[in-house]
């Protein structure tokens, strides 16, 4: 079949300027809220361990804030100051690169103050004014491809980036809305983003999440996580996202797609390992 080009020359205005020196792809790993300091710092002890031990560069994530929770009565986080101290902490204590989701212009401002990686949420993909606020800030980018967006479109999402000279940019793969309360991958929009020049990563918790699909909570198929994260190595992926948890059922945020903390070392091993190949 002959491939068709879906970028121009003059479509490709990003010029990558930062990578990460390692075989295996870069893993960004936590839990999706911020509870208590103990949990917390369960967590990313464990992960780093496990990163000295793999061999792979992990960026810490916990949000600060779930601004986009179903239902008003939903767990939302500690907010924007507590959490970026909580964040600043760990960050400083175990050195390791944080990043977290913004969820307004003003917002990406403050945060970048602290964060590595300002992540843009999936829903507000499109918000012009927040992502050019994040990429001032000259922090690495992390956009979530919206359910609703096709993956040749994020060319439009880097350019915003690179529009304030920032090239520091990564695509994350989340699902695409598959009638009601679902979500489908389709793996050709690894590929189809990396023409952009960004670097393209899957988060497979997300990607299993039944978007309101517990009534007045989302809920997913967590038994999908690491067959799609396979998968995602397997074409070639530079990073793989994950929520993890010490007790998934009770997270306070997506606990139905979280993954074991206990499990996911042996898991992530055989899943670097398939990403070896995909780089032959």
């Amino acid at each position: 079949m002959k491939k068709i080009n879906i970028f121009t020359k003059e479509d490709l205005t990003l010029e990558l300027k930062f990578k990460f020196n390692n075989d295996y792809p870069f893993v960004i790993a936590g839990p999706c809220v911020i509870e208590d300091a103990d949990v917390m710092d369960d967590i990313v002890s464990t992960l780093k361990e496990y990163s000295e031990e793999l061999n792979f560069n992990l960026i810490f994530k916990a949000s600060y804030d779930k601004a986009n929770r179903t239902s008003v009565n939903s767990f939302r986080g500690p907010g924007i100051d507590k959490g970026l101290k909580i964040l600043s902490d760990i960050k400083a204590k175990y050195g390791v690169p944080i990043l977290s989701d913004v969820h307004s212009a003003k917002e990406a401002e403050i945060a970048g103050g602290v964060l590595d990686v300002i992540q843009i949420p999936a829903f507000l993909c499109r918000q012009t004014d927040i992502i050019l606020e994040a990429a001032k800030t000259g922090k690495v980018i992390n956009v979530k491809k919206g359910q609703f967006m096709a993956p040749w479109d994020t060319k439009f999402i880097v350019k915003k980036i690179a529009s304030v000279e920032n090239y520091k940019v990564i695509l994350t793969e989340r699902g695409v809305s598959f009638g009601y309360n679902n979500l489908v991958v389709d793996f050709r929009s690894i590929p189809v983003m990396k023409e952009t020049g960004a670097l393209v990563v899957f988060d497979a918790t997300h990607s299993v999440q039944l978007p309101g699909g517990g009534g007045s909570v989302s809920s997913g198929n967590r038994e999908y996580v690491m067959p799609l994260a396979r998968a995602a190595a397997a074409a070639g992926v530079d990073g793989l996202f994950f929520e993890v948890h010490p007790d998934p059922p009770r997270a306070l945020s997506d606990s139905a797609n979280s993954v074991y903390l206990s499990s996911f070392k042996d898991n992530l091993k055989n899943i670097l390992e398939i990403s070896k190949y995909s780089k032959i």
